[in-house]
């Protein structure tokens, strides 16, 4: 009975794998959409690269197409949903909203939606299973307290739970939302799609070659939804990943100061070392360490969030490549089950990130 369960989730994990899968064919078709050839380099930079979606500037002036000053090949042009004019920004300090940082929003927005009503279920009798909701929520929680931040700082760990536990609710959410496709971009080239057949069979009268150039460059007719959802990885930017790492490494010197007090200068190398060691250890120990425990979180949490869906996106662009029908099966079966997979290494991922960042804290709590 319980093979036949485990069966039965297999298939709906790789029933809903190939349905991803083909949802991203449309997106891979846009690139031939042109005469031009497939480019397989621009699909893999089209999905992992940040660009900004919403203009945010501060003292800056804009320039529109045609004014002196415009520079097409700048990478932050935008498109003014009232004239649909071209601009960018000249000078002043660009805050622009990218696609990362829109979709950090829609992560926050998710956690503050799904935990605050599970702590509240959970207030009102912490003792009673209250759903199975609350109950799955207080399971990852009392896995994450118990067997993650106790064990590792040595019951030293209470005042760190709130930050652990965000943490990794924050990169499982982010790598999870990440395998999601960009339902708003299938969207935009399903019209485009439609548009191609109607005329085709002859029901509209085709557009000049022109204005379809000058229309590819704008977001003028872009949808929010595929502005909002991009379907990129937030955890798949050094940016994000440096900066958790960073935090990580402000809490191992914040924890050594507050547990041993100025020792934790001198007392970051093992106790017994001979002198002459010790001033060659000192700085190793006391500064290269951590910030070679940074580095380690960085690419770590990077790498592996990019590799899948490099991957994946190089085996479904080998049947635009290939322009054969014979890859499409070796391609499609590779990526569903690369998708497959890439679930588990979401919460491998988080899991690992905050198991090794409180390894880190409770070892700066005491000297060994």
């Amino acid at each position: 009975m319980y093979l036949n369960q485990i069966s039965v989730m297999t298939k709906k994990y790789i029933f809903f794998a190939f349905l991803v899968v083909f949802l991203q064919f449309p997106i891979f078709a846009s690139g031939e959409s042109s005469d031009k050839a497939f480019d397989l380099n621009e699909v893999i930079v089209h999905h992992l690269m940040d660009n900004p979606e919403f203009p945010l500037n501060f003292g800056g002036v804009r320039v529109f197409e045609g004014q002196a000053g415009f520079d097409p090949k700048n990478a932050s042009i935008f498109t003014d949903h009232e004239t649909g004019n071209r601009f960018h920004f000249v000078g002043g300090f660009d805050m622009h909203i990218t696609k990362r940082v829109t979709m950090m929003w829609i992560v926050a927005l998710l956690l503050f939606i799904i935990f605050i009503p599970a702590a509240r279920i959970i207030a009102k009798n912490p003792l009673q299973v209250q759903s199975r909701f609350s109950n799955t929520v207080e399971v990852f929680v009392n896995f994450l307290r118990k067997d993650i931040v106790d064990e590792s700082m040595h019951g030293h760990g209470h005042g760190y739970y709130h930050y652990i536990f965000t943490l990794f609710f924050f990169i499982l959410f982010c790598n999870l939302m990440g395998l999601v496709p960009p339902v708003g971009e299938i969207l935009v080239v399903g019209k485009d799609f439609g548009a191609a057949l109607a005329i085709k069979a002859g029901w509209i009268t085709p557009v000049p070659e022109t204005l379809i150039e000058h229309a590819a460059h704008s977001s003028h007719d872009v949808p929010l939804i595929a502005k909002l959802w991009s379907g990129i990885t937030v955890t798949g930017d050094i940016s994000v990943t440096v900066s958790l790492a960073i935090i990580t490494m402000f809490l191992i010197y914040l924890a050594g100061f507050l547990y041993q007090g100025p020792k934790f200068i001198w007392h970051s190398v093992p106790n017994g070392v001979p002198l002459p060691l010790y001033l060659i250890m000192w700085p190793l120990e006391f500064i290269v360490s951590p910030l070679a425990k940074t580095f380690a979180l960085t690419v770590r949490l990077l790498a592996n969030m990019t590799a899948g869906h490099v991957i994946i996106l190089a085996l479904m662009g080998f049947i635009f490549q290939s322009q054969s029908w014979g890859i499409v099966p070796i391609s499609v079966i590779g990526s569903g089950l690369i998708y497959v997979l890439e679930i588990f290494v979401a919460f491998l991922q988080a899991y690992i990130f905050v198991l090794l960042t409180s390894l880190f804290v409770g070892m700066s709590m005491h000297r060994h």
